[in-house]
């Protein structure tokens, strides 16, 4: 099945939900085939070394280190890799509410990691996009499965 990529359609649909886990980003030497054993959520390879995206838990658990606390919004929508401005859009929304953001686009779903103590306040800024109106009166689970 195809994602959407009309940008309307994919922010009033986008069901954001927020993981309950805490999340950081850790940047550390060596090959991915060293990190493998730990409980990933992401990995990118950069010039100056391997980042990790991982539980809070699982970085302590390792010993790794970690300048920031996050938490995960899963974007409940099947956005195509070829849609334009979706990102942009959420980018900008939380932006405009003073918390920053960092977006990665899965095969099926965005992932937006937002400052932990600030995840509530993301969340709510990201329904405001939704024609759902059941998500903003609290008939919805706001959290992901």
């Amino acid at each position: 099945m195809a994602g959407i990529t009309e940008l309307e359609q994919l922010l009033s649909s986008m069901s954001p939900c927020l993981l309950e886990d805490e999340v950081v980003f850790c940047h550390v030497k060596g090959a991915l085939k060293e990190y493998t054993k730990l409980e990933l959520i992401a990995t990118f390879i950069e010039a100056e070394g391997l980042t990790l995206v991982l539980p809070k838990a699982e970085a302590v658990k390792a010993k790794l280190s970690f300048e920031s606390v996050f938490q995960q919004i899963t974007l409940n929508v099947h956005s195509s890799l070829d849609a334009v401005g979706l990102t942009a859009a959420v980018a900008s929304k939380l932006a405009d509410k003073g918390i920053s953001a960092n977006v990665i686009a899965a095969y099926y779903h965005d992932h937006i990691f937002v400052p932990s103590l600030e995840a509530q306040k993301a969340l709510l800024a990201l329904q405001e996009f939704s024609d759902d109106k059941s998500s903003k009166d609290g008939a919805s689970n706001d959290r992901c499965h």
